[in-house]
């Protein structure tokens, strides 16, 4: 069987490359995020910024969570979106601006840039005709 052939049998239709897809992106969630926030967390000294830790600790839940992933990807389907959301959202509202304007380059949101700019990889790997049949019209299968 093809990896690019639906999978009725364990995946309720969605094809094999985006579940494989989808697993890899969750593992690389749970070792970054968790690894990245956990150490910042435990190392961090002095008074807190409030919306960093904030942003801290939301990291850590999403890359504590995404172990799930890893075992039941087609579940957590919604957390792929919330990447997508956050991170082009970013990527528009930051890291656009900068660029147009030519100040991207060496700024501090460089590095984020370059990292968000993977977001691609979840938009190609969301089997988005079952996202959009099971979460939004509320089918039981795709």
């Amino acid at each position: 069987m093809s990896i690019f052939t639906r999978d009725y049998e364990y995946y309720e239709g969605v094809p094999k490359i985006n579940i494989y897809g989808i697993r890899v992106l969750f593992t690389l969630m749970f070792l970054f995020l968790s690894h990245d926030s956990w150490t910042h967390i435990l190392h961090h000294t002095g008074d807190w910024v409030v919306t960093d830790a904030v942003a801290w600790c939301v990291w850590l839940a999403y890359g504590a969570i995404s172990w799930i992933g890893i075992i039941r990807p087609l579940k957590m389907l919604p957390i792929i979106l919330l990447e997508i959301i956050y991170k082009t959202a970013w990527l528009f509202v930051v890291a656009y601006p900068l660029w147009r304007e030519n100040e991207l380059a060496g700024s501090p949101a460089e590095y984020t840039t370059m990292v968000f700019i993977f977001v691609i990889l979840p938009i190609l790997f969301m089997p988005w005709r079952y996202f959009f049949s099971v979460y939004i019209l509320g089918k039981e299968t795709a």
